[in-house]
């Protein structure tokens, strides 16, 4: 099977791994092929520091950085399937798939790993069908994939999806088209409700994800995860919940804006709730 995964970073990337290692030649887009070469050199290293922790074997890592291809965008015209984890910008994903689709043959497929984004309006005015493909950060790691149905999309399409998740060793979950589909509609107002206990000085940052530790059996607290998933992207799935809803219960906390608007987006920018200089 080819794969087109078009956005390179960290889901992107990891993604790309997923497809990989289960050997599917994959082709990796960015900005450039430059770009994508960066993030395919940084997977790299990646994957050279669990060889040398013993966790994996470098004929494995051979295998899955020789399936990863850099081409020139004309390259996926022949691929099977079409994964765009671009900008969560409805604009963005519109513009790139309305060109792939008069690149790529006919029968391939067209997929999105929107986290929240209306699969139908992604697809709208496309000749190739459109189904969603979410994965969950870190891809490699992380066993869910939530398969989402659009207006447009067929049963078939649905189950072919499901069925390569469970090819990729994963557990496909199928998920009917709603505002941030079943993880993030339940997550990230979770996320928000830690940012509005600190915003109002109820406990720090630390102790809100303490409690949530230790009080629910939660792995991370409220403020770790979102750190960890990228400040700007719970801002973006928030203001698409409220938008879809008009609920003000999805209303991003005013302090969770005024982080994105300072740059602190979380790990990604080594400063969000947490200091990851140190």
């Amino acid at each position: 099977m080819k794969v087109a995964v078009f956005g390179a970073g960290t889901m992107g990337s990891g993604i790309a791994q997923v497809f990989a290692q289960a050997g599917n030649e994959t082709y990796l887009y960015a900005s450039s092929p430059a770009s994508a070469q960066r993030h395919k050199d940084k997977l790299a290293a990646g994957l050279q520091k669990r060889v040398e922790k013993g966790k994996m074997t470098q004929e494995a890592v051979d295998a899955i950085l020789n399936n990863i291809k850099i081409e020139e965008k004309a390259a996926c015209a022949d691929c099977d399937l079409i994964l765009e984890t671009v900008k969560e910008d409805m604009a963005t994903k519109k513009v790139l798939l309305k060109e792939l689709d008069e690149i790529v043959k006919p029968e391939a497929v067209f997929a999105s790993n929107t986290s929240s984004l209306s699969i139908t309006e992604i697809g709208f005015g496309l000749k190739h069908e459109m189904v969603g493909m979410h994965f969950f950060n870190p891809a490699p790691n992380m066993k869910l994939v939530e398969v989402i149905a659009g207006a447009n999309t067929s049963a078939e399409l649905v189950q072919k999806i499901k069925d390569l998740s469970v090819e990729l060793g994963k557990t496909p979950v199928e998920v009917s088209e709603a505002p941030g589909f079943v993880v993030n509609r339940i997550l990230i107002p979770m996320i928000n409700e830690g940012v509005g206990l600190l915003e109002a000085g109820v406990a720090s940052a630390a102790d809100i994800d303490t409690a949530m530790k230790l009080g629910a059996n939660h792995p991370m607290g409220p403020l770790e995860l979102g750190d960890l998933i990228g400040l700007d992207v719970c801002l973006s799935i928030m203001d698409v919940l409220y938008d879809e809803t008009h609920d003000s219960k999805y209303r991003a906390y005013g302090l969770l804006r005024k982080m994105v608007r300072s740059g602190k987006l979380g790990r990604k920018t080594k400063v969000g709730f947490y200091d990851y200089n140190k």
